[in-house]
């Protein structure tokens, strides 16, 4: 009888780790398929992105291969985006399984929200965070830089991504309440606690080390706490 069990405990492993293989195939695939659509839209969009530091003609470019790498790096941020609403579904279909049909309804609510957060966290990344950090980095100790062009895009295109996963907060409490191991209450009464790692979170992900431009992240993440208690209240 023990080994019975035992071996439907594998093959359950097995067919769960199958599943798994499966979703992440098919994210992988949407990847590729929408970081090769962004070849077209790269070069546009490097223009826009060097625009915070008075454009490309104010970056340095010295190595053979570094404007095709800044070409594939900016082309693979702008295909994860795209690809988010794949991924994002693949991710909650293997998470929560066997969801009732009146449950179904959230998982695609969820898809547009969480890209909608993962772009308005970018925005606010370039338009509020990106002039406020780049004239301090620049300019610092009265040395004017010339940043290389692989340099200057490795940092945007990390400030981007990581501010972009950050605003994503709200689903991942969605998710481990959906799942029963947070509550509503439990992360009010946790408030004190939540500032603290959202003070820290902004530390790591601010580029510069004044207070201004954590405290700019800071109020943000704050609002995006108060809109995962209420997604938590939600789920459950």
């Amino acid at each position: 009888m023990s080994d019975q069990v035992e071996q439907e405990k594998v093959m359950s492993f097995w067919g769960h780790f199958d599943e798994l293989r499966k979703r992440l195939f098919i994210g992988l695939i949407a990847l590729v398929i929408t970081t090769l659509i962004s070849f077209a839209i790269a070069q546009r969009l490097i223009f826009i992105l060097a625009q915070p530091v008075g454009g490309t003609e104010n970056l340095l470019s010295i190595e053979v291969t570094e404007n095709m790498g800044v070409f594939m790096r900016v082309s693979l941020l702008s295909g994860f985006v795209m690809a988010l609403p794949v991924i994002f579904y693949e991710v909650m279909s293997f998470v929560l399984p066997g969801l009732h049909p009146s449950e179904k309804k959230w998982v695609f609510m969820m898809i547009p929200l969480a890209t909608l957060l993962f772009v308005v966290g970018v925005l606010f990344a370039y338009f509020v965070m990106l002039p406020a950090a780049l004239p301090f980095l620049i300019n610092f100790l009265g040395i004017k830089t010339t940043p290389r062009l692989s340099s200057y895009f490795s940092f945007v295109t990390g400030l981007l991504f990581w501010i972009g996963i950050s605003f994503e907060t709200p689903l991942v409490v969605f998710f481990l309440a959906k799942l029963k191991l947070v509550t509503a209450k439990g992360l009010a009464r946790q408030w004190r606690v939540a500032v603290v790692v959202i003070a820290v979170l902004a530390a790591v992900i601010t580029p510069t080390p004044d207070p201004v431009n954590m405290g700019l992240l800071m109020l943000p993440l704050f609002g995006l706490y108060l809109l995962s208690l209420l997604l938590a209240t939600l789920a459950r």
